[in-house]
């Protein structure tokens, strides 16, 4: 079944559904770039992997335990002590446990010399707020941005903070960003909103390859047939994160169309 959203569907981002979307898409943009770029250049996937504790983490209430011995009437004047009045009844909390994170992204290498000639980067919702996630995401960006590799940077999440870009204050619910390493501190950026279908964008490589064109409006539409996220989404029921008061209305109207509500 297809995605009823002409665009991207917001139901994906449900932090519910987002981890499996995001290792279906990165596969489907390797699935679809391998076949173009052999035998020149091969699609590795890798992760970044770190530690975090914030209040999404999992957590582990454990009480204290004290263990002794019961002592009668007769023991406490043998023994001459004094007993204390039983202690007040203990309130059961959480503590924060660090959590692994694993991200997976695209490095598209040289054969032969093994070089990442481009990064492909799809965003998820702990790159966007504040903590370790950011932090790792953005010491890898700055990284590759002071390298000799091409980036290309993902947003399709509505919450978060977007990634920095100097000077330019473009308001969009999603973005792609095209980075070609001999074009900074220029990049070029695709905004989109919901209502929009996604741009395709070329990928940069070497200079005087031809580069494949990435539509990945179509890969979403595959993605989401092929995994049934149609089977795991309840259009009754409101997007999370929730949408601005004109986008909600668009999508009732969209979804009663197509007799989802």
């Amino acid at each position: 079944m297809p995605s009823p959203f002409p665009g991207m569907n917001p139901y994906l981002e449900n932090p519910g559904l987002w981890p499996e979307f995001h290792h279906w898409i990165i596969t489907a943009i390797a699935e679809l770039l391998v076949p173009q770029l052999r035998p020149k250049y091969r699609v590795a996937v890798e992760k970044r992997v770190y530690q975090m504790i914030d209040d999404n983490s999992i957590l582990i209430g454990i009480p204290d335990v004290t263990v002794g011995r019961s002592v009668t009437s007769i023991d406490k004047e043998k023994l001459n002590i004094a007993v204390a009045s039983p202690p007040a009844k203990p309130i059961t909390v959480n503590v924060p446990m660090p959590e692994e994170v694993r991200e997976g992204y695209l490095e598209v290498r040289e054969v032969g010399t093994g070089e990442v000639v481009v990064a492909i980067e799809v965003l998820s919702p702990k790159n966007k707020r504040p903590g370790e996630g950011r932090k790792a995401y953005e010491s890898k960006r700055q990284q590759v941005l002071g390298s000799l590799t091409h980036l290309i940077e993902i947003d399709l999440l509505r919450g978060g903070e977007p990634m920095p870009i100097l000077g330019n204050q473009i308001k969009s619910d999603y973005r792609i960003l095209v980075s070609r390493s001999e074009f900074r501190p220029r990049a070029e950026l695709y905004p989109f909103g919901l209502q929009e279908q996604i741009p395709t964008f070329l990928l940069p490589l070497r200079r005087g390859d031809t580069e494949p064109l990435v539509d990945l409006q179509a890969l979403i539409h595959g993605v989401y047939d092929r995994a049934g996220f149609d089977l795991a989404i309840d259009y009754t029921s409101k997007p999370i994160p929730p949408l601005f008061e004109a986008d909600a209305v668009w999508a009732n109207e969209l979804l009663q169309q197509q007799g989802l509500r």
